[in-house]
């Protein structure tokens, strides 16, 4: 068979099975199983395709992922995280938009233990939407902050996407954690802005309301007991990577084991709390890895059939620029967004854009950050943005049309942060490249 019908026959094979809702993982190790069976010749090839899974789970790079999903479900677990939003809550004061914010700031804090932004969009939504719509706040100032919210959850560091792309991608994973910092604030940022300018100047989308009168010792009392350490532990485990005191793995037990001495100040010795989080972690990282070995065979099989060489010789054949390389890229991951989850995108698409990426010398570090925020952009946009529907699942009342309505300010913003990026790389390479001077 010619190479383009192989990888016509894998890509349906595994929409077929994404459509009659088998788990991704599962879904890519059977395509493989099949694949390898007939291209490398039965026995012997699953025997490769055993040897390579063993290969690509055994990365010590990929060490940092169950570590960081367990520091972020120590944190759930022992309610730090509610704690310290409330205590964000204390200083926003009167500003226009208040909850708008508060929102915008909880996904930004929540993204530091989230992997999932549909996991994030649910959770944000089911907790501060009936708040937002008692207070009078129309849906373009509630569904929307409260879908961008969800966007942040992959970058902002730790972050487990980042994670699993570096490992895919064979970079460096503190590289790429540092290198997610500033496209990650920057996202944060412009959400707030958009929010603060938009109800100065259109208020009846956040009547303003009466807020309790808190203190400076009141606020900085809140702050200090549950802001400051949960924060500390991110920014500390941010810094040991950045000044090279610790490799992301030491940072990430150093993580965990902050997390643990937290969750046992605030909660007490709750062995049930401890236990959930020890089990969630075990099934997410489990799956995870699932996908990531299918991954590799994946990538193994299209250098086999020679389609990762004629592919870059496609590439090279219909764009001249390393620009229009990259912007065609994103278009097909932009697209794919609103399809797929973020963790299948990667899979599809890593091992035939990295090898196109190395032909035209473009930087991969940089390639991967904006690679994350267009793939979580491709998340809330209409009309079949996966958190979209996270939303309407949360919040059954509200109709799709003016979710899809409110969805669309919010991906002009992150469209806006992405192109910015994209003309200017210095803003995602500066910081890991001033780890290494």
């Amino acid at each position: 068979m010619e190479w383009w019908m192989i990888l016509i026959a894998i890509f349906s094979g595994l929409f077929l099975l994404f459509a009659l809702g088998i788990p991704v993982g599962y879904a890519f190790l059977f395509v493989n199983m099949v694949a390898v069976a007939l291209i490398w010749g039965g026995g012997p090839g699953l025997e490769q395709m055993v040897l390579s899974v063993f290969r690509s789970v055994t990365n010590f790079s990929l060490l940092p992922l169950p570590l960081f999903i367990l520091m972020g479900e120590l944190i759930f677990n022992s309610g730090l995280a509610d704690k310290s939003l409330d205590a964000l809550d204390k200083w926003i004061g009167k500003i226009p938009g208040r909850l708008s914010m508060v929102t915008i700031l909880g996904g930004t804090l929540n993204a530091t233990l989230s992997g999932s932004s549909m996991a994030s969009t649910a959770m944000l939504s089911s907790c501060l939407y009936p708040e937002m719509k008692k207070r009078g706040y129309l849906p373009e100032m509630s569904i929307g902050p409260l879908l961008g919210s969800g966007g942040l959850a992959s970058m902002i560091p730790p972050s487990n996407l980042g994670v699993i792309l570096a490992a895919l991608a064979n970079i460096s994973v503190g590289d790429m954690l540092i290198a997610i910092v500033v496209p990650g604030f920057m996202l944060s940022i412009a959400y707030l802005l958009y929010i603060l300018l938009r109800c100065y100047f259109q208020p009846h989308l956040a009547p303003p309301y009466a807020t309790s009168y808190y203190s400076l010792f009141t606020k900085v009392r809140f702050s200090l007991k549950y802001l400051v350490p949960l924060s500390s532990i991110i920014v500390l485990v941010i810094l040991f990577i950045y000044f090279g005191i610790a490799t992301p793995t030491e940072s990430s037990v150093f993580g965990v084991l902050c997390s643990f001495v937290l969750s046992f100040v605030y909660k007490g010795w709750d062995p049930q709390a401890l236990k959930r989080s020890l089990k969630q972690t075990v099934l997410v990282t489990g799956m995870m890895f699932i996908i990531i070995s299918a991954s590799a065979t994946f990538s193994e099989i299209l250098a086999f059939t020679g389609a990762t060489e004629k592919l870059i010789e496609l590439f090279l054949s219909l764009f001249s620029s390393p620009f229009l390389v990259v912007l065609s890229m994103q278009m097909v991951l932009f697209l794919m967004g609103m399809f797929l989850e973020s963790l299948p995108i990667m899979m599809i698409t890593v091992p035939i854009f990295w090898p196109i990426l190395i032909s035209y010398q473009i930087n991969s570090l940089w390639f991967a950050a904006i690679m994350l925020l267009n793939i979580e952009l491709g998340m809330i946009t209409p009309p079949f943005g996966l958190c979209l529907f996270a939303v309407k699942g949360v919040l059954p009342e509200v109709g799709m049309g003016r979710i899809y309505k409110c969805a669309v300010p919010i991906v002009l913003v992150q469209l806006f942060v992405l192109a910015v990026l994209m003309v200017f790389p210095s803003l995602v390479l500066w910081l890991p490249m001033s780890m290494h001077q």
